[in-house]
């Protein structure tokens, strides 16, 4: 049964969630502010991912997110937020988001997400001890690191999963499609067009030169972008 660590301070949804995640098979811990949450998350080896609320009374979702992110934790995080607006998403994936969800959700749907980031985190471990080389970038699959030319690049959780799919198919068009249903497994409508944008734009600026003008990660208008090997 894997462990779920949530923090909420909405009584009536804290109420709601604890019985759907239990009737899915999912043990669950909670928190009702950052102060809690940070001293449960002292012993952040015993969940498998974390649920955060962005408005709490002392702080936000993201301040913890920022402190599990500084420990190198690549255990996957969701957001729960009233807004979709891009800043929000913007600040989430900047502290190390994997997801987000907006208020009011479907519980089925919080379940499916949880379940997808499983998998991709099951993924990962069955991986370890290999390496993946393109040309002047290494992803280190058991460090869950990223060196462009020999440079260690500071990636979020959901830059990082981005970059791997990319590199895997160096040379090769991705379309926007295929890396929504990758990266969410296909969970919804809520990743829209500009979602995706804002993770290109973040990870264009960290691995070019001139983000104005890439060499690595090209756009191919209509269908989705292309990962460029570029020699060492």
């Amino acid at each position: 049964m894997n462990k779920i660590f949530l923090l909420e301070d909405d009584v009536s949804l804290i109420d709601g969630l604890r019985y759907s995640l239990k009737k899915n098979d999912f043990d669950v811990e909670i928190a009702r502010t950052v102060s809690e949450a940070l001293q449960l998350l002292t012993e952040m080896e015993r969940f498998d991912l974390l649920i955060l609320d962005v408005t709490l009374p002392d702080g936000t979702g993201f301040d913890v997110c920022e402190k599990v992110r500084k420990q190198n934790a690549r255990i996957p995080i969701i957001f729960l937020t009233a807004s979709d607006e891009e800043v929000n998403v913007i600040r989430g994936l900047d502290s190390g988001g994997d997801d987000y969800i907006t208020k009011p959700f479907k519980l089925g749907e919080l379940c499916s997400r949880i379940r997808a980031l499983l998998r991709r985190a099951g993924i990962s471990d069955r991986e370890k001890s290999t390496t993946i080389e393109c040309g002047d970038i290494t992803i280190d699959l058991l460090g869950s690191r990223v060196l462009l030319n020999g440079r260690v690049l500071d990636l979020t959780s959901a830059e990082y999963r981005l970059l791997c799919l990319l590199v895997r198919n160096a040379n090769r068009v991705v379309s926007r499609d295929i890396i929504l249903n990758d990266l969410w497994d296909g969970t919804g409508n809520f990743v829209d067009d500009n979602t995706l944008s804002v993770y290109i734009r973040r990870l264009r600026e960290k691995v070019e030169t001139d983000a104005s003008h890439p060499q690595h990660l090209i756009t191919v208008r209509g269908f989705g972008y292309q990962w460029k090997e570029v020699d060492a």
